[in-house]
């Protein structure tokens, strides 16, 4: 042989051995990389840098400058106008403090377990509820357009009613407040009080026709009411500003708007307190009715309002924890905010109760002065013995108890004539047993108790500042749960987004600024989200205890809590939130099935509500609301799965390192042991550092090898690929 093919062939050999020195020396430094990037979050997570799949560039994610402000974000997303006029309408239907037991009971078995699900996938995946179904099984992807299409819809009603509002707000100004009288009509011969408003009240009037100006039909439109078509524009127009940078703007605002409604709730119950009567409603309220208990409808009802009330299914919770850091103990936000929405709730009943006492005791006044002067009359044209009335009794300045007991004596004595009469029942219970509750409660009743306040157009401005408030820390949550996932998934610019959403939102909105815009929010408000949003939950529970697995969902939440949690989270997950979540389903059915579909006109010549059946029109809108709703999830599921688009990238694949880059390589791992939950998703491990030299391969030899650290069975795989790029994630 040749002299120099001795050389050669001696610097061949030295190189293989210096390779098998290189590979033997790197596998246990190798190992203890992977195995940390399997186990560990990784040491650079603080930069909150995520690679997207598909991209050549790492985006970097917002995320909140303080735990503070994503509380406040969270608190302001879940406290909203139903704290204030839906619980407790409730509370005062169903037992009054009675009520508050199986809502407190329902708040543990499916309130906060499902909350604390939610808010653990988002800050685990770190995705909008798209990214996040997607990513656990992209037949289910489906279920993030859902809770998106139900945010959309909510958002067009809901920000009508932040309109409203602002127009009230708008109107404080002035003293006397604009509602706190009937109107005069003048016309050539002399001045008379307006008939609608004389046949039921100043409020009254002025909501349904100052402010509405309603029609008497959902046919008839009426055109659009300009004064409502502006406070919309300028509704939308709040929300776009604060949403244009997504929570790096909305975060600042929050420390606002989620705040002031409990400095104004505080001032209201203070001074409530001091209001004659006001002892007498919050009585009324707490005084527990047990025996309506054992009624279902109270079960369900209570069930529904902590569905709703913590925001479940519609994807603003997951967005909002999605900004976390993954260690951050998403267990004691869960329970903090859902016990600062029940105390919330609680404070607010306490509110309106204090006020409607006050109220009630006002016009339980009234009555008294009223029909003591019929008793005087009829004393005088003898139609009542004078012997009937106790001595003590002085007309004059008669008390309500002392007129119940003249009452209650003439009722006995004229037994038979009573009707005639014309006598009325003045207690304080009558008038709180009025239940109202929505527009009803915050727009007439509360707003006709503050005219009687001292100063009260400063306490109607604080008001209507509060329920404007209210409404935008929920409507930031709902449009969050829009624009996360939407950009996350299409990589849009989240500016461009927000500006077409806010556009769009406010011309479709536009039906609800007709003048018969109300009964299109009542259709909206009844069947756009109640049915969808439960059928999201439950598949949401399903997701992630039957296919992404709950002992594996039990593992992240070790990891990036530090601590197991309680098994009790457990069982709730996997048995008893989706029996009691399809029990909701089936009796919200039942219920509207069983209840007339239709909604409550205002008759201008009664001046009074009547109920009216939707037209066949009007019902096609209904169901079509529901459907469109849900369809996202069947129509993906099925694409996905007759493969009519590519899920690859979706799915969990197996990785392929090459000088500490990435290379994806699709894997069918559905039956991989092997928790991927533990640290990144696999298109975030970070590569082992090693030597130069990896491979000696020959030609012909496969392009890819397994190495021998393939034993911890996810498809670990060396690359020797010099042609291709570095990496495509």
């Amino acid at each position: 042989m040749p002299k120099n093919s001795k050389v050669v062939k001696r610097e061949l050999d030295d190189e293989v051995i210096e390779s098998v020195k290189d590979l033997l020396s790197n596998e246990d430094s190798s190992d203890d990389a992977f195995k940390k990037s399997e186990l560990m979050v990784d040491d650079t997570e603080e930069k909150d840098v995520d690679v997207e799949e598909g991209s050549d560039v790492e985006d970097e994610r917002p995320a909140w400058n303080s735990k503070l402000q994503y509380i406040l974000a969270q608190v302001g997303f879940s406290v909203g106008l139903g704290n204030v006029w839906r619980f407790p309408y409730l509370c005062q239907k169903n037992g009054g403090g009675a009520y508050l037991v199986p809502y407190l009971i329902l708040l543990l078995i499916i309130g906060i377990p499902l909350f604390f699900l939610e808010l653990a996938v988002g800050q685990r995946i770190r995705r909008g509820s798209i990214g996040v179904w997607n990513y656990i099984s992209p037949k289910l992807g489906g279920i993030g357009f859902a809770s998106c299409i139900v945010c959309f819809f909510v958002a067009l009603y809901y920000n009508v009613i932040i309109g409203w509002s602002l127009f009230y707000f708008s109107q404080s100004f002035q003293h006397p407040l604009p509602w706190d009288q009937c109107p005069l009509v003048k016309n050539a011969s002399h001045t008379f009080v307006e008939p609608e408003c004389e046949k039921s009240s100043a409020t009254t009037y002025y909501w349904y026709r100052e402010a509405l100006n309603i029609s008497s039909s959902l046919s008839e439109s009426g055109g659009l009411n300009w004064k409502m078509t502006v406070c919309l524009l300028a509704a939308w127009v709040m929300v776009c500003l604060a949403m244009i940078k997504g929570i790096q703007s909305s975060g600042k605002i929050m420390y606002f708007s989620s705040l002031f409604p409990y400095v104004v709730l505080l001032c209201f119950l203070i001074r409530g307190l001091l209001l004659n009567g006001s002892v007498d409603g919050i009585r009324h309220m707490f005084t527990p009715k047990l025996e309506i208990m054992l009624d279902p409808k109270v079960w369900r009802e209570a069930a529904t309002q902590v569905f709703f009330a913590l925001g479940l299914g519609f994807g603003g919770v997951i967005a909002f924890s999605s900004y976390n850091k993954r260690d951050n103990n998403c267990h004691f936000d869960a329970v903090l905010v859902s016990f600062i929405n029940f105390f919330t709730s609680v404070l607010a009943t306490l509110v309106v109760f204090a006020v409607l006492g006050f109220k009630a005791n006002i016009i339980n006044e009234k009555c008294v002065i009223q029909n003591s002067e019929k008793i005087l009359k009829l004393l005088k044209m003898g139609n009542l013995s004078q012997d009937m009335i106790p001595h003590h009794i002085n007309f004059s300045s008669i008390t309500a108890e002392d007129y119940n007991l003249v009452y209650d004596i003439i009722q006995k004595v004229k037994e038979n004539e009573f009707d005639s009469l014309g006598l009325k029942s003045c207690k304080i219970e009558d008038e709180l047993d009025k239940a109202v509750q929505g527009t009803g409660l915050a727009f007439i009743a509360f707003t006709e108790a503050m005219t009687h306040f001292p100063a009260s157009p400063f306490w109607s401005v604080m008001f209507f500042l509060m329920l404007v408030n209210l409404g935008l820390g929920s409507m930031f949550g709902t449009i969050e749960g829009i624009i996360t996932p939407v950009v996350d998934t299409f990589k849009v610019r989240k500016e461009i987004l927000t500006v077409i959403c806010c556009l769009v939102a406010f011309f479709i909105g536009l039906i609800f600024v007709q003048r018969s815009g109300n009964y299109f929010v009542t259709m909206f408000d009844d069947y756009s989200a109640t049915l969808p949003l439960l059928i999201v939950v439950i598949l949401e529970n399903i997701a992630v205890i039957r296919i992404y697995g709950i002992e594996k969902f039990m593992e992240d939440l070790k990891d990036m809590l530090g601590f197991s949690p309680s098994q009790y989270y457990y069982y709730m997950w996997k048995y008893v939130s989706p029996f009691v979540l399809l029990c909701l389903l089936v009796a919200s059915i039942v219920q509207m099935g069983l209840s007339p579909p239709g909604y409550n006109a205002w008759i201008e010549d009664m001046a009074m509500e009547e109920f009216h059946s939707y037209p066949t029109w009007g019902m096609i809108v209904c169901i079509s609301l529901m459907v469109l709703a849900i369809l996202p999830v069947p129509i993906v599921f099925i694409v996905r799965r007759c493969n009519l688009i590519d899920d690859s990238s979706g799915s969990l694949a197996s990785v392929s390192y090459k000088r500490g880059r990435i290379i994806k390589e699709p894997v069918n791992l559905e039956g991989d042991n092997t928790s991927l939950i533990h640290g990144k998703s696999p298109s975030e491990v970070p590569s082992p550092n090693f030597g130069k030299n990896i491979y000696r391969k020959q030609t012909g030899s496969p392009t890819l090898d397994t190495a021998p650290n393939g034993r911890y069975g996810i498809g670990y795989l060396m690359a020797d690929m010099p042609d291709m790029p570095e990496s495509d994630l």
